[in-house]
């Protein structure tokens, strides 16, 4: 099972040809013996390919949230037909082109704890993407071990489209021994933020997102959630990656979905259906800041960082 990404626009996608893949995982990332691993030593290197049309892009912009507020706002992200504005893709897209980590067990045991998206172009409004994907590291967080996984996303000519590395905490698979994750120098800012933007989230907004692919029952499934030790389901954390870099698109590069070149952020707590999210802006020379908090004022998203073209 996966419990991330599947095939765009290729209907039932367990019917799409399996991944081909040069070297299993090895050992389970508790057991790992060393840390960070090679690719070589933990996933050699998965290759998947899948297609995405106009609808799937229109679908993931509704799913993050754009023209719920006024619904003839974001048209050219949310309509491949309107009158003077081509269609356009919201750069955050992109992280549904990403290939699925390796299965990592239980979901209940499963978090996805960062991401950074690198665009080394705005995606088509549709296409095909070859993307490959690999481990780079697992390391021993102690309450739970975490894996870094990098997809490197190609165009159906060759060309580089995005890259994404994606962590993913795996509780109760720590203490083996291994390294602990570098961590990223980053600051909240003292000032004001330059722009705040409060988003509130549709209580279905999981059930709508979800329709993206990632269909882990930790999103939907009451009982799921109650293995996890949550009270409901919670939002996708790369549902909640999404409203903030709408925000960031449209606060900081213009609109202009060319302009961003990298999106970076920490999952730090879960955002629940319902609830509202508020992100957080600090502009600098080169993109900006960011962290985005749930109702009570919690981050949900921390560390994070826009890099601009």
């Amino acid at each position: 099972m996966k419990y991330l990404n599947k095939p765009l626009g290729a209907g039932d996608p367990d019917s799409d040809p399996p991944s081909v893949s040069d070297e299993p995982i090895t050992e389970r990332v508790h057991g790992a013996a060393q840390t960070p691993l090679s690719s070589r030593d933990c996933y050699a290197r998965t290759v998947t390919e899948r297609g995405w049309t106009a609808s799937d892009a229109i679908l993931y912009a509704l799913g993050v949230g754009a023209g719920q507020t006024d619904p003839t706002d974001e048209l050219r992200f949310t309509t491949e037909n309107s009158a003077g504005r081509p269609h356009a893709v919201l750069p955050t897209f992109a992280t549904l082109l990403a290939a699925d980590p390796p299965y990592l067990g239980e979901p209940a045991a499963v978090r996805h704890a960062g991401e950074t998206l690198t665009l080394h172009r705005p995606i088509p409004p549709a296409g095909r993407a070859r993307t490959t994907a690999t481990v780079t590291g697992v390391y021993d967080q102690t309450s739970g071990a975490l894996l870094h996984h990098r997809s490197e996303i190609h165009d159906a000519d060759g060309d580089p489209l995005a890259t994404v590395e994606r962590a993913m905490f795996v509780i109760g698979a720590g203490g083996f021994g291994g390294h602990r994750a570098p961590v990223a120098d980053w600051k909240r800012p003292t000032e004001h933020p330059d722009h705040t933007v409060s988003h509130p989230i549709r209580p279905d907004q999981a059930l709508l997102y979800r329709l993206n692919g990632d269909r882990n029952p930790l999103h939907s499934d009451p009982a799921v959630a109650a293995r996890a030790g949550l009270p409901r389901p919670v939002l996708h954390g790369l549902c909640t990656y999404g409203f903030a870099g709408r925000t960031l698109l449209h606060t900081v590069a213009g609109g202009d979905p060319e302009r961003v070149r990298r999106i970076s952020a920490r999952f730090s707590a879960p955002l629940f259906p319902g609830d509202t999210l508020t992100v957080l802006v600090w502009r600098r020379p080169a993109g900006a800041l960011f962290q985005a908090v749930d109702g009570r004022g919690r981050p949900v998203l921390d560390r994070g960082v826009l890099d601009l073209r």
